[in-house]
């Protein structure tokens, strides 16, 4: 069984959705297994096939923390067909990765999320058309309000896409506002690189805002063009599939927070 998860689930980057994406080309294996089922493990729980743990290519157990968590990557397992298709198992993909990536580097991880706090999406506004501006000031505003008023981060905003320097003690208090759990600080890593926003992922954690929200936020733009201009079927097939990432990791990032 082994070797089938390490063929099917086998990425060690941080962000296992990009890695997923790579390798979706790759030969269709088949079911090899009856049944998913969770177990009880010391430091939380396993998702079982046909009884024995899933594990990442360097052989460690995936252990989960909240059990409703691990209930649903079962979910994922239970629902292949003939044929296992990885692209349909977001969080198996996720999980695989923190366990075999983030576990032992969770501060590292931590500073690639805190890097964006340097030129985040919400920094950069249109100058025009009035519609584009008051949509971004609507979605984006109160984020930047809670971040000087929760967290003691004051950014600066730019027109255009000029890089604007940010002040050392707004993405000092930033990140100091980022979790140190490795799983958390996964999850806010994959909805970083989702969204292009780091404000948005920690809005989110701290309950700001919802996952509906989040993703409208960060495709302001891309909806005001659409809008105007219409849909390229490429980039919403793009967005879809990025779309069911984003919100297979929020569902995560919510029972974790909840301890679940």
């Amino acid at each position: 069984m082994r070797e089938h998860f390490d063929e099917i689930a086998g990425q060690s980057e941080i962000n296992p959705m990009e890695s997923a994406r790579r390798s979706s080309r790759a030969v269709q294996r088949k079911r090899f297994y009856a049944e998913a089922s969770v177990s009880e493990a010391d430091g939380g729980h396993t998702v079982t096939l046909d009884g024995k743990p899933i594990k990442t290519p360097s052989g460690r157990t995936v252990i989960v923390p909240a059990r409703a968590l691990a209930e649903m990557i079962a979910a994922e397992w239970s629902a292949q067909g003939e044929f296992i298709e990885p692209l349909t198992m977001p969080l198996t993909r996720f999980a695989n990765s923190v366990v075999q990536g983030v576990v032992d580097q969770s501060e590292a991880v931590r500073d690639d999320v805190a890097k964006y706090f340097a030129s985040d999406l919400l920094f950069y506004r249109a100058g025009h058309p009035e519609g584009l501006v008051a949509r971004e000031a609507a979605h984006w505003d109160p984020i930047l309000f809670w971040a000087k008023d929760a967290l003691g981060a004051h950014f600066m905003l730019a027109e255009g896409v000029m890089h604007v320097r940010q002040p050392d003690a707004a993405m000092a208090a930033a990140r100091g506002a980022l979790p140190g759990d490795p799983w958390i600080i996964a999850a806010l890593h994959v909805i970083t690189g989702l969204t292009g926003s780091a404000l948005l992922a920690l809005a989110l954690f701290h309950g700001v805002i919802d996952p509906q929200q989040v993703w409208a936020a960060a495709h302001v733009d891309e909806d005001w063009n659409g809008e105007k201009w219409g849909v390229d079927d490429e980039v919403a097939a793009r967005k879809a599939a990025k779309l069911v990432d984003f919100n297979a990791v929020a569902a995560a990032l919510k029972e974790l927070r909840q301890g679940g």
